[in-house]
């Protein structure tokens, strides 16, 4: 595999531990309407899962409320389930043949909450990144028995998946840290 994948290879899974911590901060409340609140809420319709963004338009017209229009107007009464059921506290409101979500202002308590479950999700985040090095670091030593790679190569090699791995950390720490702001800023 050689030094040169083996990190091209790490810094890609990296890469995706960050755009999936991401998407999931995009999912926690803050006091403003996102439609990244809602669009990963799965609905039961057609006798499967889907995620929201797959049925509906998502829109946010105020900053205070989200807009769901179905484009199939007879799964109105499953994405209002499924919202209902999501561990949000956020309740929908028919209008027509649209669904309206009025985003109650976050209380300090809830504000707490969500922060740290914003920081445990990037907890669960750095130990994604240490299971890349660890399965890196096992490529390099497995290339070094078969005498793909020297010993100093692969010493270099740990050592640029152990750089690799401040870089990283350093951005998760980041959305972290933004994502917290964003939450308690009332």
């Amino acid at each position: 595999m050689a030094k040169e994948s083996i990190c091209k290879d790490a810094r890609a899974r990296m890469e995706k531990v960050v755009m999936h911590l991401q998407e999931e901060l995009r999912g926690l409340r803050t006091g403003r309407a996102s439609p990244g609140l809602v669009e990963n809420i799965k609905v039961e319709c057609y006798g499967d899962f889907s995620p929201l963004k797959q049925l509906a338009a998502i829109s946010t017209p105020d900053a205070q409320s989200i807009m769901i229009k179905p484009y199939d107007t007879t799964i109105l009464a499953s994405i209002e389930k499924a919202i209902l059921q999501s561990d949000l506290g956020l309740t929908p409101s028919a209008e027509g043949k649209a669904l309206r979500i009025v985003i109650p202002p976050l209380n300090e308590e809830r504000r707490k909450k969500l922060a740290l479950q914003a920081k445990e999700q990037g907890e669960t985040a750095k130990v994604s990144l240490r299971n890349v090095r660890h399965d890196a670091n096992k490529q390099a030593d497995k290339e070094e028995k078969e005498g793909i790679l020297t010993e100093d190569d692969a010493k270099r090699t740990k050592d640029d998946i152990q750089k690799l791995i401040h870089e990283y950390e350093g951005k998760l720490n980041d959305l972290v840290k933004k994502k917290t702001e964003e939450i308690l800023k009332v």
